[in-house]
């Protein structure tokens, strides 16, 4: 459970408080793991204190003010300025968060940035505590499949570094961040860049509105059939359910068969759940969760399917427009 002082609740309240339009285009440059706890936490907050939301909103002002400063001038032009405005005690508490803000964000940012399979040719060589350190910049999910890509004697040693590092000079950190970027610039300059493909189309088709999103669909169905129904498929995928109106989800709801729902949700994520839930009468609700619970074991490959059975159910009352689902620059829909 989430603290009332929590970053994800704070991230929360800031984006209810800066509006959906705002908000939206913030969402959609965070990170996957940092989306899913931030909307878990717009989703569960009914009421906010005044004193709170103004708490919140002051952090986020002063953080930006501070990050501005140190930008224009330095840290002691930033303390300097920060003494005056805000006071000393509150200054130092502010520079220190930006510190280990910036501390957390500044080293390897080119290896959080780069291709796994990239990292794993340009770290293969490097010391084992060379290669720790890196990872511990890293966001887990690449450090894992760099990780997994090393011989067992090799991974054993890593993992062990990683975790006897306690502590180590910013000093060494700087020198082999930037020995590694030249590496790094090296190899790329020899290396093609993974870019486009049915991921890139999809989210930029996610991005554009409606109509624009048809023309582009109904040309690729008569040039390329087969790579239009992976774009169709992927257009719109279980998670975003949540996303949709209270009309539209309990439309959806009457054309999906039981079966098909026990499935999805059986794989499906908290707020997920929780959301089709509200959208049911509690005696129907109740029944759905008894026989998600007395649900044996399931394949995902056949959680999946029945998902995708679902998406077809959106996408079909989309196009016949008994119900919405929203783009970018779409007209808004009038009542």
């Amino acid at each position: 459970m989430q603290t009332k002082n929590s970053g994800a609740r704070k991230a929360a309240i800031l984006l209810i408080a800066l509006g959906p339009e705002t908000s939206s285009q913030i969402l959609k440059s965070l990170p996957d793991n940092i989306i899913k706890k931030v909307t878990y936490e717009i989703a569960n907050i009914d009421y906010v204190e005044p004193a709170e939301k103004h708490k919140v909103l002051s952090d986020f002002v002063d953080m930006a003010s501070a990050k501005e400063y140190v930008l224009d001038g330095g840290i002691d032009y930033a303390k300097n300025l920060l003494n005056k405005a805000l006071g000393a005690q509150r200054a130092k508490e502010v520079i220190d968060v930006l510190y280990q803000i910036q501390q957390k964000e500044k080293p390897f940012a080119i290896a959080r940035k780069a291709d796994p399979q990239q990292l794993t040719n340009l770290l293969r060589n490097e010391h084992p505590q060379t290669i720790a350190l890196i990872m511990c910049y890293m966001q887990p999910e690449k450090s894992a499949i760099v990780l997994s890509e090393f011989p067992v004697e090799l991974q054993t040693e890593i993992a062990e570094r990683i975790g006897t590092i306690n502590r180590t000079s910013p000093i060494v950190i700087k020198r082999i961040e930037e020995i590694m970027e030249n590496k790094f610039t090296s190899l790329v300059e020899n290396d093609t860049e993974t870019i486009g493909g049915v991921k890139t189309l999809v989210e930029i088709l996610n991005s554009v509105d409606r109509s624009t999103e048809k023309n582009i669909i109904n040309a690729l169905e008569d040039a390329q059939p087969d790579l239009a129904e992976i774009i169709k498929s992927n257009l719109f995928i279980f998670e975003d359910i949540v996303n949709l109106d209270k009309g539209s989800i309990q439309r959806i709801l009457r054309e999906v068969a039981n079966e098909d729902l026990v499935l999805a949700l059986k794989g499906a994520s908290e707020i997920v759940s929780s959301t089709v839930f509200s959208n049911m009468s509690k005696r129907a609700a109740d029944m759905l969760k008894e026989d998600i619970k007395f649900m044996g074991p399931v394949r995902l490959s056949t959680v999946e399917d029945a998902q995708q059975k679902i998406v077809g159910i959106i996408r079909r009352l989309d196009e016949a427009g008994e119900i919405v689902i929203g783009r970018g620059d779409q007209d808004s829909v009038i009542l």
